[in-house]
């Protein structure tokens, strides 16, 4: 059976999402999984709504989310990872399907981000394995 991934990517920080994208792209691929679809969105604040639209679909068997949310000089990355980190989980449950977490951050440089790039090739491993494991 071929695992079949919707992705959301982040827009923000697109020199980074942008290599998380590549790698996790490379890792389905060599995992024999399809990337099926995928929604370009602003922010990872702005993912829960492509994600909702990707569950719905009946060729998508789990979203991988990718986004980098970067410190900055308020709370708000703190803000956008943890809503974004909730409603990701309600929508999985919702929908029965898996929604991994390859979104980076808070509390991170931008040089911390660039070391984190493969937190998209673990949301893509984590998303096919529980594929595999809940049939």
């Amino acid at each position: 059976m071929t695992v079949r991934l919707g992705f959301v990517v982040a827009e923000f920080n697109r020199d980074i999402t942008y290599m998380m994208e590549i790698e996790a792209r490379e890792h389905a691929n060599f995992l024999g999984a399809e990337v099926a679809g995928a929604i370009y969105v602003p922010g990872a604040y702005d993912m829960p709504l492509a994600i909702k639209k990707l569950l719905g679909q009946e060729d998508i068997d789990a979203v991988v989310t990718i986004g980098c949310v970067i410190e900055g000089a308020t709370q708000h990355d703190e803000i956008v990872v943890q809503h974004a980190a909730r409603k990701i989980i309600d929508l999985s449950l919702e929908f029965g399907k898996p929604v991994s977490l390859g979104i980076s951050g808070p509390g991170m440089t931008r040089m911390e981000a660039t070391e984190r790039i493969d937190y998209a090739r673990r949301a893509v491993e984590s998303a096919v394995k529980m594929v595999q494991r809940l049939g």
